[in-house]
């Protein structure tokens, strides 16, 4: 069944079950509204609650396809709202959509791929009946409040991730595996991003605009809704900016690391060339050469070779270059 919960709420109060084809209209009376939970509806539920509460056929048509940007519809009296709910699993984000139907009399939220359900939120609520008592408009902020709190757990666990690696990466190369996690993660706040700013501005919205069905004593609870989002926003930013930073020390430290070797092979090249260079003289096979007929002559190449490579070695190991 995919009518998860409906019921007739008064004055903060639920009084009793509905069906999804009853209309309950109270236009004289902001604390009696109806709120119908659905996840997955099929065409025909959607067409039934369409034709009992009067909803654009645009915002039914919107609700039943999904994949909806977060946006904020105006339709006479009545709003539809849609926001994207996330959850990370294995390291990647997946999203799923709650589009929510409010009018005076009702609000009705559709959920479609989401893993939370409005069950607690809806025991939450029902707990503070003076708060409930103030209508859908508080209603509508709780679900988006609740959809905004599912991203703060997102934000964190890629910090830790992300500060785990940057800790990893003061003592060790990147591994291949960890610069590929490296843009999996970029490209996954990208597509977070996308999803995170049109909230902030369809939130922004219920602040700034004369709504239907929202009174202005429900702002407030609006702006700490954009608060969350604000705080979210923040994090990603600076999650991206990290990523950068980790990614380009590393390659900084393999520069040096690099540079110091090949400064290595360098020195113990040139060292090595002295030893070279006078055996190779030696291995020409000349006739005349003044030490050959002296019983010294060997041990003093020899020393020759020994002393101009330990001076060698020496300025090279004070160059920090050994």
């Amino acid at each position: 069944m995919t009518v998860v919960a409906a019921y007739l709420y008064t004055h903060g109060k639920r009084v009793r079950p509905v069906e999804i084809n009853e209309r309950i209209d109270c236009p004289q009376d902001k604390s009696q509204f109806v709120w119908i939970g659905v996840t997955d509806p099929t065409p025909e539920e959607l067409h039934t609650l369409q034709t009992t509460y009067d909803l654009h056929p645009l915002a039914v048509e919107d609700a039943a396809k999904g994949e909806q940007l977060p946006k904020l519809d105006i339709y006479g009296d009545q709003l539809f709202v849609v926001a994207r709910t996330a959850w990370l699993d294995e390291g990647r984000i997946l999203y799923g959509e709650t589009a929510v139907f409010v009018g005076h009399s009702h609000i009705i939220s559709v959920r479609r791929g989401s893993s939370r359900g409005h069950t607690a939120l809806r025991a939450q609520l029902e707990a503070s009946p003076t708060l409930l008592d103030q209508g859908v408009d508080y209603v509508l902020h709780a679900i988006l409040d609740f959809v905004v709190d599912g991203y703060l757990p997102i934000g964190e666990a890629l910090e830790e991730e992300v500060l785990a690696m940057e800790h990893r990466t003061l003592d060790h190369f990147l591994a291949r595996s960890e610069i590929n996690r490296i843009f999996e993660i970029r490209r996954e706040l990208i597509r977070f991003q996308r999803v995170v700013i049109p909230t902030a501005e369809v939130v922004g919205k219920f602040i700034r605009l004369e709504l239907p069905c929202i009174d202005v004593e429900a702002r407030p609870y609006f702006n700490d809704v954009l608060d969350h989002i604000r705080r979210v926003q923040a994090m990603v930013d600076s999650l991206r900016e990290v990523l950068t930073s980790v990614f380009e020390f590393s390659n900084l430290l393999e520069q040096q690391r690099t540079g110091a070797i090949t400064r290595q092979l360098a020195a113990w090249a040139a060292i090595l060339a002295v030893p070279t260079a006078i055996a190779g003289i030696y291995g020409m096979n000349f006739e005349f050469m003044p030490e050959l007929r002296s019983p010294y002559g060997y041990p003093a190449v020899l020393g020759v070779i020994a002393l101009i490579c330990g001076l060698l070695y020496r300025r090279f190991k004070r160059a920090r270059w050994l």
